[in-house]
This record gives C-alpha cells, sequence and structure tokens, in this order.
C-alpha cells in the first residue's frame, strides 16, 4: 500500500481517500448532488460497476487502503447495507460510511461493524440538530466519527434549519468543534463530479485558523494531482476523490509520487 493513503485519524498524516457512491446495488457516477439522475459508473479501473470490485481495484491497482462510501440508498431513506459494509473492510479496507445517520437511534447496524475500521459519517443533510450530535458522539467518540459539513452552492444543507439556527458554514464548523468534533469535512454536493473544485478554500483556511487541533478533509471535483497537492498545503488532512481516478487523470504514480513526499 502506498504510504499515507489509509484510515486519517487526528493529527495524522496526509490522506488520500477514493469514494464510491452506491445506489440500488451498483457504484454510480455522482454528478452535482442530483442523485436521481446519477448513471451506473465506468471506470478505466474495471469493466463493471461492481462496488466490491472496484474497491478491490482501488486497493490492488491504485494502492490505495481506504474508501469513502456513501450508500445513497440509506442516505434517501433505506436500511444501511451492513453486509457490503463488512465486505469491503474484508478486503483490508479503512471504511468511512455515510449511511444518511440521522439520530443515535441509526447506529446499532454501525456499531456492529470493526471499530478499528470504520469511521461514521455524519453529514449535516440528515443530522436532526445539535443535541443529535451530541448524542451519536458519546456513543462511538469523536476519533470515529467524521462531521460531513455538507453544502449547496455553498450553503449548509441542514435537515432541520431550526434546530441548528443558522446557515453560516464557518459559525456551524465552531459549533461542531464546540461538541467535540474532531473530524470535518468539507463537502458541497453542487461540486461533484463538476471538476471544478471543492470551493471551499476559504471555509478551510477559516476552520483552520480557529481549530488547527482537529482534521479537516474536503472533497468535491479534484481533477489533478496538482490540486490535491495544493489543498495539502493549505493543511487539509485528507482530500475524497472519485471521478478523477476512474478516468485516468490521477493514477498510482501520481499519487505516489505526492505521498512519499
Amino acid at each position: 500500500m502506498v504510504k499515507g493513503l489509509g484510515r486519517v485519524m487526528v493529527g495524522s498524516i496526509f490522506q488520500v481517500v477514493p469514494v464510491l457512491d452506491v445506489l440500488r446495488g451498483e457504484a454510480v457516477h455522482a454528478v452535482g448532488g442530483q442523485r436521481a439522475r446519477y448513471q451506473p459508473l465506468r471506470s478505466i479501473l474495471h469493466p463493471t460497476s461492481d462496488p466490491l470490485e472496484l474497491a478491490r481495484a482501488y486497493r490492488d491497482t491504485l494502492g490505495l487502503s481506504s474508501l469513502y462510501l456513501a450508500d445513497l440508498d440509506a442516505i434517501t431513506g433505506g436500511a444501511p447495507n451492513a453486509s457490503r459494509y463488512r465486505s469491503l473492510t474484508g478486503l483490508g479496507l479503512d471504511l468511512w460510511v455515510d449511511s444518511g445517520l440521522r439520530d443515535e437511534r441509526d447506529l446499532p447496524p454501525l456499531l456492529d461493524l470493526d471499530p478499528d475500521r470504520v469511521s461514521v459519517v455524519a453529514g449535516l443533510e440528515s443530522l436532526r440538530g445539535p443535541e443529535t450530535l451530541a448524542a451519536v458522539l458519546d456513543r462511538i467518540g469523536p476519533d470515529r466519527l467524521v462531521v460531513s459539513l455538507d453544502l449547496w452552492a455553498g450553503r449548509p444543507i441542514t435537515a432541520s434549519p431550526e434546530a441548528w439556527n443558522g446557515d453560516d458554514a464557518e459559525a456551524l464548523a465552531a459549533r461542531f468543534v464546540a461538541l467535540g468534533v474532531r473530524r470535518l469535512l468539507l463537502l458541497d454536493l453542487t461540486r461533484v463530479g463538476k471538476g471544478n473544485g471543492p470551493g471551499v478554500d476559504r471555509l478551510l483556511a477559516a476552520i483552520r485558523a480557529a481549530s488547527p487541533h482537529i482534521d479537516v478533509a474536503l472533497g468535491g471535483g479534484i481533477t489533478a494531482i496538482e490540486g490535491v497537492e495544493r489543498y495539502r498545503s493549505q493543511g487539509a488532512a485528507a482530500v475524497l476523490i472519485g471521478s478523477a481516478l476512474h478516468d485516468g487523470r490521477i493514477g498510482r504514480d501520481q499519487l505516489a509520487a505526492l505521498l512519499w513526499k
């Protein structure tokens, strides 16, 4: 495995985390957050859109050892596919799982998974409020929880605007940190798969300045290894990449050359 491509832990070295968006059993090409329009993924890494085989290709072809899984069926109201999560960790991959966590009652299928291998993603678009986040943190602890500050064209997406009481991204990030969050993900859904970058440079800088002790990951629209290097230099703990791995714009040699520096 390539150094620096595994599970993100607080205070760890810079990481690259590949993405799989899975809908109705297939890996799909996520574009602009328009989930109803997502089509089966076409990738140079494997001839099919089978999630397990694509994950295996991340491991074997690219030398990656971690994976961000967006379980779109669960995010849109279905049950988490715990058997798929186990199959992916069975490949030796460390997993970040976004299953549309709404509150602590959604945790049991995730708590049964290997705590050393599976990080739980709690997205702002699903979380019901700060009390819910506090309860989730209490159950699984801050090292295993990644809170996704979900954005739509730069503005936070909240499951309950009344509960969160505001739509300022920087203020929400500060609120997460005050609750004990140590791992943040900045993700603007409108930029996913578009190739125009994550668009969170100012937000990343503000969070890093206010809370340098936490890990901040980001993703969406990264197209070249230069973009990965740019965000590493800006203090990101990790970047999430999807399309650029599947069409070959970022390959194993580029990743290895950057991360072995």
